[in-house]
């Protein structure tokens, strides 16, 4: 570019820019003629020289350990030693070389090592402290780095005291340091960040920020305009700003490799009124909305007071530079002297406006733009306006290679922690109590189709009308038993009088890795030929398949084999899709290839289908994707292994056809199948819909939870080819039981005590004239009475009474579960009456009112599930056609139904997140109980 500006080249190696007559010349012992305090620095270019040599204490820490060896590396190796107490002799190892590290500085010093500058990364209460003894011991400080933020008020008045007695400058609190660009020096923090070199780029611009990080983006946005950098100075913004912006303008006067300013300045303080910087300078002030805070947030001393906020700070520099507003790219309003900007992103701009008036061109070609330019785009599928729909463009090197080997990753990668505790799928809210699962409350989840319910904790995602469909296929395929190991299992724990989670818990150990291994291999072998293929859509069957090729050997594994030939199933499988008017890219490849698709491999294919998706859009991790198969037939041999033996017969279930189950059915049919033998009416189908929902999960701290979670750590999940997810899902159902998981038949068996004599036709009819308020008062006295006998004779133990226990929001005069209400709710909304839940709603204020329980019980969730399930089955009961017992089991397999989707959110939650052991309860919180 004509008239563009010639600077010198620097590298190491060198020798570095002289200051000549702007160094100390004109200092003396007390400091710079005409400051009424001690500077010692008269221009820019001594701020960060290749001659100055840096002790750091606290070398050791953890910020210093990241930063202080890109610093020594990038100067050229300019630390000569660090402090850390009680480690002398360890070193802080760098690309250029090893640093030793003391006990203090005068063991440094001892040793022969001799430095000029103090670099500070002690905590906040060891500073002054720190400082001290800097200048204590060494005569040759001359300057003192503070990396520390918050250092109390106090302690800078001293170590200001110090400074100013001993002719020391002191930069910071709360900074990053300070950078030279020509001398390729970088003192203290992290300025231009782990690359400096691709930052601090040799120009002809001062930086001077309150702000650290934004040092370093200013110098990065400049270079867009084709400026370069001289001096970069964070000066930080704690209360106390030691080295300020009028000793900024004077050494930048004096600096000529410098020919122009920026400014970075937040509210609180006076630092920067009335003075005259003698250069052009942009000054970006930000920050107005702190004027409305009463106490420091981020930077400590950027707080608003009177006259300094930033509203008063704009106005300093406006009347200082002659400019009536604010630049903007819209509104150029600049003058020679400078212009205020309220965006840094704008301070490129206005810096070439002021340059040009003053007959100055960049110092380079300009390098890019800050228009958006992203390096990756996720849009999760969005439809996105065009204006927000930008295009990725190449990163620069090396970003660009390890940008383009992450997009060959296909899902998520979710980094490990301990999970003791802690779950990533389930969250409880302490003010609402109810809980999220991926972000969906049970609440909302109650009214989304069970499918959907089914899958979600697997693909973290409320699934569509094609991927439910292709589960309920998926899971009817499971469901019949017949002629299976899982089912004699079954029936034999079921024979030995085991309760209902222990009959399924047989069923599941049967379905090890080698029963899904096959499965798991097509679906692996799915996600492998697809992988880069540009798949998007698994519904979109227009996909050219052409593409998707592999050798005659790994054919093989979709194909069914000869023992599998009399199997009908994977036929009832594609009729069903294609009769539901399923897609699925993944199917069709399938049917493409020569011979009979297996039933492992079309399972694959369902699985696939339904986690594309979130897999494409990194929401889900490979794994999950693999091991969804296995899921999936577990749901399936549960919720079969849940129906007695005898009612599995070859081609049907329960009397219902396959063709039938597989092309009408939905997963609230099959649930209310497995519980009563028969098809729900749709307003009973959409009551066990929402009580499944509600069911799902009651938190990351809950029994079952622990169980599932505890197996996968136990398996540890750092090596998750050896975890077992059917193990995990033993781990859910043995932690189930009468109290956690069964409680609903004891509501229903205390129901059953309640109504026993009462003449109930339909539980469903408001008007069935029975006065239940007298009912919960007679009972309410007989409890109260017997309340009062055990605690006068010390005999007996008082029932409990399931149902109205769990008192979530004590202190209230009224108390809730917030899943009943939204049953009730939902019942007042659509006209529906159960009398059961209605007797509930009459005890809990009966037993408060006759005084037999000191505050309002709430009528919990297992209140529900008796109140609802007994309302089902209660013409069946009184015929007889269900037992006592035939209600237990219902109660227990509804919450078991429910459960096990919640229990499967933390095993695939646990077995990407966690560490092996990690749910280990530590020993100091272990008690001995004598």
């Amino acid at each position: 570019m004509a008239g563009r500006t010639s600077l010198p080249n620097w590298v190491p190696g060198q020798a570095p820019f002289n200051c000549g007559n702007e160094g100390r010349a004109r200092v003396t012992k007390k400091g710079i003629a005409g400051f009424p305090y001690y500077v010692g620095v008269n221009s820019l270019c001594e701020i960060a020289t290749a001659d100055d040599r840096v002790c750091v204490l606290n070398i050791l820490g953890g910020e210093s350990r990241e930063v202080t060896p890109v610093s020594h590396a990038f100067s050229g190796g300019n630390v000569v030693f660090g402090t850390s107490p009680g480690r002398r002799g360890q070193v802080l190892a760098t690309r250029a070389g090893d640093i030793p590290v003391y006990n203090n500085v005068r063991e440094g010093l001892d040793d022969g090592l001799t430095f000029n500058t103090g670099v500070v990364y002690l905590p906040p209460a060891g500073v002054r402290d720190g400082v001290a003894e800097l200048i204590r011991v060494n005569l040759e400080l001359k300057k003192v780095i503070m990396i520390t933020e918050k250092i109390s008020v106090h302690d800078a008045r001293e170590i200001r005291a110090m400074g100013q007695a001993n002719g020391i400058d002191i930069f910071g609190a709360n900074c990053l340091g300070v950078a030279d660009s020509w001398n390729r020096v970088r003192l203290g923090g992290a300025l231009g960040g782990d690359n400096p070199e691709e930052v601090l780029l040799k120009g002809s611009i001062a930086v001077f920020s309150n702000s650290g990080g934004f040092t370093t983006t200013i110098a990065q946005y400049l270079s867009t305009e084709g400026w370069g950098t001289t001096t970069l100075i964070s000066s930080g913004k704690d209360v106390y700003i030691h080295y300020a912006a009028r000793d900024f303008a004077h050494a930048l006067k004096n600096d000529s490799r410098t020919k122009a300013a920026v400014l970075y300045a937040e509210p609180g303080g006076y630092y920067e009124q009335g003075v005259d910087f003698g250069k052009p300078t942009v000054a970006c002030v930000v920050g107005r909305w702190k004027s409305k805070l009463t106490r420091a947030v981020g930077h400590a001393g950027a707080m608003a007071g009177s006259g300094d906020r930033a509203e008063d700070k704009e106005r300093w520099f406006m009347e200082s530079f002659g400019v009536q507003g604010l630049f903007t790219p819209e509104n150029a309003l600049v003058s020679a002297k400078g212009a205020v900007v309220d965006n840094i992103a704008h301070i490129p701009t206005a810096l070439s406006a002021v340059m040009r008036l003053n007959g100055e061109n960049p110092d380079f070609e300009p390098r890019g733009t800050l228009a958006l330019k992203p390096w990756i785009a996720n849009d999760q599928g969005l439809k996105l306006p065009s204006e927000l729909a930008s295009a990725p463009v190449r990163a620069p090197a090396p970003y660009d290679a390890q940008i383009e080997t992450l997009g060959k990753q296909i899902g998520a990668a979710v980094p490990r922690q301990s999970m003791k505790d802690k779950s990533g799928a389930t969250v409880m809210d302490p003010r609402t109590q109810v809980t999220s699962v991926h972000g969906h409350t049970v609440l909302d989840l109650a009214l989304e189709p069970l499918e959907a319910n089914f899958a979600l904790p697997l693909v973290h995602e409320i699934a569509g009308k094609n991927d439910r469909a292709m589960l309920d296929i998926a899971i009817a395929a499971e469901m019949n038993l017949i002629g299976d190991p899982a089912l004699a299992a079954a029936e034999a724990a079921r024979e030995a009088g085991n309760s209902p989670n222990t009959i399924m818990d047989a069923a599941v150990a049967v379905i090890g890795p080698k029963r899904v291994e096959r499965t798991l291999a097509c679906t692996k072998a799915l996600i492998r030929l697809f992988a880069h293929s540009g798949l998007r859509d698994a519904r979109d069957e227009t996909f050219d398949l052409s593409g998707i090729s592999f050798d005659n050997d790994g054919r093989g594994i979709f194909i069914a084999r000869d023992a599998e030939i009399e199997d009908p199933r994977p036929e009832a499988m594609l009729k069903a899709v294609r009769d539901r008017g399923g897609k699925s890219v993944f199917l069709k490849f399938l049917e493409s290839l020569s011979g009979r698709p297996s039933r492992d491999a079309i399972l694959a294919a369902i699985a696939t289908t339904i986690a594309w998706g979130p897999l494409i859009r990194k929401r889900i991790s490979r794994l999950t994707a693999e091991t969804l198969p296995w899921y999936l037939r577990l749901y399936g041999v549960m919720i079969g292994a849940s129906i007695p033996a005898r009612y599995h017969q070859p081609g049907s279930l329960r009397g219902i056809s396959r063709n039938e189950r597989f092309g009408q059915w939905s997963m609230a049919d099959f649930l209310f199948l497995a519980l009563t033998g028969k098809k729900p009416s749709t307003a009973d189908a959409q009551l066990l819909q929402i009580l499944i929902g509600l069911l799902i999960s009651n938190g990351p701290g809950s029994i079952s939870a622990l169980g599932a979670k505890g197996a996968v750590s136990a398996d540890g999940p750092q090596t998750p080819s050896r975890v077992q997810i059917n193990k995990a899902v033993l781990g859910f159902l043995t932690h189930s039981g009468y109290s956690h998981g069964g409680n609903g038949f004891e509501g229903m068996a205390f129901l059953l005590e309640q109504f026993r004599d009462i003449d109930l036709k339909d539980p469903t009819d408001p008007n069935h004239g029975i006065n239940l308020a007298a009912m919960a008062m007679k009972f309410s006295d007989a409890y109260k009475n017997e309340k009062s006998r055990i605690k006068d004779t010390g005999l007996g133990e008082l029932r409990a009474l399931p149902g109205v226990h769990h008192p979530i929001f004590k202190g209230k005069p009224i108390n809730y579960d917030p899943r009943e209400r939204f049953i009730a709710e939902y019942m007042e909304k659509h006209a529906s009456y159960n009398i059961f839940h209605a007797f509930y709603g009459e005890l809990v204020r009966a037993l408060y009112e006759t005084g037999a329980s000191r505050y309002v019980f709430c009528v919990n969730v297992d209140a529900i599930i008796a109140a609802l399930l007994l309302a089902v089955l209660w013409k069946d009961y009184k015929s007889g056609v269900l037992s006592e017992k035939d209600l237990e089991t219902s109660a227990f397999n509804v919450f078991l139904y429910g459960r096990m989707i919640g229990a499967a959110a933390e095993i695939d939650d646990h077995l990407n997140r966690g560490k092996n052991m990690d749910t280990r309860t530590p020993l100091d919180q272990c008690g001995y109980v004598v």
